[in-house]
């Protein structure tokens, strides 16, 4: 946990410390900057022109001077943010393991970098501690079948093919694991697996969504 966004981004990951949270307790009704979004799709990009188009009260105008605060603290640092309005996310149900956001998963790159997001409305995501979860693909019966879909044998082929589809980047939790949310508001920045990083990849997933659910308003770069 720390105090200031500087420390959000000055904070190494290191001593296993894979997640850093800037906890933050945000004025303004979010729910109103959303229903005027008016979005009807799954999934929706709100850029600047639109927020600031909006017809809002007081408190959504301090909503929306929010967004467009962390929409641009996190450009100043390099980042491209997107804003989403997320009604739901697609579903992945083909095959032994399922590569949607809505399974615990790690974020991947090819060089340094990491992944930051916040909540605003809605649900938000979950984060899982790697003691408490396993690789999908190291269960023998899974493995099995994503053997007979890749058509060969263990090997370098076969795990290079594993990563090409993202297999490798998901887990289950544990019996007893016990979750944890991100919450609302809370801006946090995650480990990311990529060549050289010095901790293990911050596990997480977007939360299920359920019928009545208000959207999700959420950032993510």
């Amino acid at each position: 946990m720390v105090t200031s966004f500087e420390a959000l981004v000055a904070t190494p990951f290191r001593d296993g410390v894979n997640a850093v949270c800037w906890p933050r307790d945000l004025r303004g009704d979010f729910d109103e900057v959303v229903d005027k979004l008016g979005t009807a799709g799954d999934i929706t990009s709100i850029d600047e022109a639109r927020l600031t188009s909006l017809e809002v009260s007081p408190a959504g105008q301090e909503a929306v001077a929010a967004l467009l605060d962390d929409l641009r603290r996190l450009r100043a640092i390099g980042q491209e943010p997107t804003l989403d309005c997320v009604r739901r996310y697609p579903r992945d149900h083909d095959g032994p393991v399922a590569t949607d956001v809505y399974s615990f998963h790690i974020d991947s790159a090819t060089a340094p970098t990491d992944t930051f997001l916040c909540s605003y409305t809605g649900a938000s995501t979950e984060g899982l501690r790697h003691e408490e979860a396993w690789p999908r693909v190291d269960a023998p019966a899974i493995r099995a079948r994503l053997l007979e879909r890749f058509g060969g044998d263990e090997g370098e082929a076969f795990t290079a093919w594993l990563g090409e589809n993202s297999f490798d980047l998901h887990y289950e939790p544990l019996p007893s694991a016990r979750p944890f949310s991100f919450g609302l508001f809370n801006l946090w920045r995650v480990a990311v697996q990529y060549p050289g990083c010095p901790v293990p990849a911050c596990i997480h997933r977007a939360p299920e969504d359920a019928p009545g659910q208000p959207p999700r308003l959420l950032l993510i770069s």
